[in-house]
């Protein structure tokens, strides 16, 4: 079992291609071996919330031989998944090892107990620092050290080596008070040793016995590749008693991230809507505007499907802030179509709409280019990682595209079908205007 670490110089080619051919030369040099790739950047590890892979399938089961059955099953069916790679089980069940029984009759005869077997293998394997740390005092610059001794890894090559632990004499509350001081005894003199297997971690999680099923993802977005493994689970039948199988890791943050920012999304376009009412003094001017918001998110799904980007938390973050600017320059339209028409009352709808849509065309323009020229070089992903961040500045683009347009031809049309009257707030003020007006005295010329 080992790690290889392996870092790419300047100028290299994208890191998947890499990893593919790797797979495809251990697949085929080296059957039979389990080879996969953790996560090596920051960000993947923050993601994972400390898992070997962006999908982790815990089969939670007390009866490590039942989970690790249908552990096995599941994984196999996970492979078989478009997009899955590097299918594997975390942990080793079966790891080699070399149980050691110690036979307590003959270890009685020469004042042996088993804790004192246990207690030599421990200093001998792995040394006594954990359970009774000894200390150095350097007295040149009065700093401890700790003193750890045990055996050399190379006197213990072979299972002779490891039969011939010498066993220092017991302690004298187990000693034989009729017998005189033992000789020293080796461990082959009271214990067999035999080769079995062991496994080499147990994990739990919230105390419950664990497997986990890792895999990464190549080609194939995060979202459908955990939809085909959920129903690889529900095709696993019934499971036994008390198993629960949970898939987590970056699908889970990924719905818990999504859930948050649709949520962000709907609040913040009708928190936008009850605010402009409270401005326009109308129900109808905000849902005038809000014409435009349809537009920008058509935009953001056209512009990631014909760049191939998913739709993830940074595009999101792009139509949030697309949203936002179609949103502003729906209302210069909007609010200078209403003042046009309280100035001129005989103005008809559609002549103050496409008035509107002249005279802010500018306006929109600017703003609108701003922002797309200024999301260029983000949505092509230049610069150190800079793809990371390629989707924000693809939604904002296709978005604003999208709301431009929509802004421009489409809410000139709909305020000329729906705003017949004139703005209700405009209205009231003209009304509060006449009324003063009336209540000041003439004055004589």
């Amino acid at each position: 079992d080992g790690e290889i670490l392996i870092a790419l110089k300047p100028g290299h080619r994208p890191t998947q291609g890499y990893m593919r051919r790797i797979r495809q030369m251990i697949a085929h040099d080296f059957p039979g071996n389990t080879a996969y790739f953790q996560p090596a950047d920051i960000v993947s590890q923050v993601l994972n919330f400390g898992l070997a892979s962006p999908i982790d399938v815990q089969v939670e089961l007390p009866d490590l031989a039942k989970s690790f059955e249908v552990a096995r099953r599941l994984r196999d069916s996970m492979s078989l998944i478009p997009g899955v790679a590097d299918a594997h089980i975390v942990q080793v069940l079966d790891y080699p090892s070399l149980n050691i029984a110690v036979d307590r009759q003959r270890a009685a005869q020469v004042g042996v107990s088993e804790r004192d077997v246990a207690n030599n293998m421990l200093i001998s394997l792995s040394s006594s620092g954990l359970v009774a740390p000894s200390y150095f005092l350097n007295p040149k610059n009065n700093v401890n050290y700790v003193v750890a001794v045990k055996t050399p890894l190379p006197q213990l090559a072979s299972v002779n080596s490891v039969m011939g632990t010498p066993l220092v004499a017991p302690s004298a509350d187990t000693a034989p008070s009729d017998l005189p001081e033992a000789p020293t005894q080796t461990l082959s003199s009271v214990a067999d040793i035999s080769p079995g297997v062991t496994p080499v971690e147990v994990s739990h999680y919230t105390v419950q016995r664990v497997l986990d099923i890792g895999a990464n993802v190549e080609d194939r977005d995060l979202g459908s590749v955990a939809s085909d493994i959920q129903a690889k689970i529900k095709a696993l039948g019934p499971l036994p008693k008390g198993m629960k199988i949970t898939v987590r890791g970056q699908n889970q943050v990924m719905n818990d991230s999504f859930r948050s920012l649709g949520l962000g999304l709907i609040l913040a376009a009708l928190l936008v809507y009850l605010l402009m009412v409270v401005l326009f003094q109308s129900w109808l001017d905000p849902l005038i505007i809000m014409v435009a918001v349809p537009g920008a998110l058509v935009g953001i799904l056209w512009m990631l499907a014909a760049t191939h980007t998913t739709l993830n938390v940074e595009s999101l973050m792009g139509a949030i802030m697309a949203v936002g600017i179609a949103v502003s320059n729906s209302i210069l339209l909007v609010s200078f179509a209403n003042d046009l028409r309280v100035e001129h009352e005989e103005i008809s709808p559609l002549h103050a709409a496409l008035e509107a849509g002249r005279t802010r065309l500018r306006p929109v323009l600017m703003t609108a280019l701003a922002m797309i020229i200024g999301m260029i070089p983000m949505a092509l992903g230049l610069g150190e990682a800079g793809e990371q961040n390629a989707p924000l500045g693809r939604a904002v683009i296709g978005g604003l595209l999208m709301a431009t347009f929509v802004t421009l031809f489409m809410v000139p049309v709909v305020y000329a079908i729906l705003r017949r009257n004139l703005p209700t707030k405009h209205l009231i003020e003209k009304k509060f205007l006449e009324e003063e007006h009336e209540g000041e005295p003439a004055h004589a010329s």
